[in-house]
């Protein structure tokens, strides 16, 4: 497991609470701090929980207790830290806890649609890159099983807090005469093609194992063909759409992002908050889908019934623009939306074969963002055994003939 910061010490959590208490004689009875993820868990920050006991100025004789997490940036070696410097990861989520979530509640709480539908940040640090959220652990939400991945309950469930993301970020950007757009840094940009030892370096190692499978070998070399075009198709994918609604994506819905209540009666999924902002873009609410269904929906759920949680979130999404006087650009029909998901389909096939693998393995070996992001040749072992899982690979052998009827193998595709 990842160690905690040195500089996350007594200290420290005293002054991010008496920032967020406003109390400077706040003092700290009892400090544990423990790792809050394994290797292979998350790729996207360094994640500590810390419990702690402390008392308030005004009520010196009664003790508090706050569970915290703490988020902060991968300590990795310098060649990660430049593939990642591009994208901005962390002041980018930063920002959209402090200055874009808190606005888009309270459009949902100007038409009484208000639901939580992220954590709150008491403190964020700048310096040290650093979120600190209430522990959601504490009312009982929790991750659920990266590896069993999710049924109908679940995806309904985060589909609706999508659909209420998305459709606020479009009236807060239009609203703000289009604050939103700077957000230009998803996984696929015009800026950087840091990703393309994890991206293409995934896509490679999928065409290898492809390439020993007789019924599917075919496919594998129409992988290794696409590779050179991999970055440019995917750039084209992450383009806005042209006259209809865009939207503030999520960018990396999955299973570890979000953390889902569970009925202690009957076991079932009854609340969802979604977490992690930091490949957060503007641009087409399908992205997010796309990558949703395809690193996170159990089988046959997945292949089937795509359509139906298409309609599900299309219903909401437009429900909410339409209470909101949203008048940008028009609001897309059913029709026109399911349209819009084929046009963006790439990313499917991109979630499908390059990072599912990634999100669903149970081996830990070089389980690491090093080996994720690099081309050397312990990231080409780390890669190549991600297509060793049968489960990948039976996704994989049922999947790759509906990318190619859809023409999403081809090197002259557009998105």
């Amino acid at each position: 497991m990842a160690a905690a910061p040195e500089w996350l010490t007594h200290d420290y959590i005293r002054h991010a609470l008496r920032v967020h208490y406003e109390d400077a004689e706040l003092k700290i009875v009892q400090l544990d701090v423990n790792p809050a993820l394994g290797p292979g868990e998350n790729y996207g920050g360094v994640l500590t929980r810390a419990r702690v006991r402390f008392t308030l100025s005004q009520r010196p004789a009664e003790e508090l207790l706050q569970n915290l997490i703490v988020k902060t940036s991968i300590d990795d070696d310098e060649l990660s830290k430049e593939l990642m410097a591009p994208y901005d990861i962390y002041n980018r989520e930063m920002n959209i806890y402090e200055q874009v979530l808190p606005k888009l509640n309270e459009l949902l709480k100007e038409i009484d649609e208000f639901e939580p539908l992220f954590p709150t940040a008491i403190f964020v640090d700048r310096e040290r890159m650093a979120i600190i959220f209430e522990d959601l652990s504490v009312d009982n939400y929790v991750m659920a099983d990266r590896i069993k991945r999710l049924n109908k309950e679940h995806a309904h469930l985060i589909l609706r807090k999508l659909a209420k993301m998305h459709a606020t970020s479009a009236v807060l950007n239009e609203r703000s005469r289009g604050s939103l757009e700077g957000y230009d840094r998803g996984f696929f940009n015009r800026y950087t093609n840091a990703y393309s030892g994890y991206f293409v370096g995934g896509l490679l190692a999928a065409a290898r194992w492809m390439s020993q499978e007789p019924e599917i070998a075919h496919y594998g070399q129409k992988l290794f063909e696409l590779a050179p075009h991999y970055m440019d198709i995917g750039r084209k994918c992450f383009a806005p759409l042209s006259d209809s609604v865009n939207v503030l994506a999520h960018g990396d819905v999955w299973t570890n992002n979000v953390m889902v209540k569970y009925d202690s009666d009957t076991g079932r999924p009854v609340d969802i908050i979604l977490i992690d902002f930091q490949y957060s873009f503007w641009g087409s609410p399908t992205i997010d889908l796309h990558h949703f269904f395809n690193t996170s929906l159990r089988e046959p759920l997945r292949r089937e019934e795509q359509s139906s949680l298409i309609e599900f979130y299309h219903r909401i999404f437009r429900d909410i623009l339409r209470k909101l006087n949203y008048k940008a650009n028009p609001i897309p029909s059913l029709h026109q939306f399911q349209l819009q998901a084929e046009q963006k389909r790439f990313f499917a096939l991109h979630s499908a074969v390059v990072v599912q693998p990634v999100m669903i393995s149970e081996d830990p070996t070089d389980a690491c963002f090093n080996a994720l992001m690099n081309d050397d040749e312990r990231a080409t072992r780390f890669k190549n055994r991600l297509y060793n899982n049968p489960i990948v690979q039976q996704n994989l052998k049922a999947l790759m003939p509906v990318f190619d009827r859809k023409g999403l193998l081809e090197i002259h595709q557009c998105c």
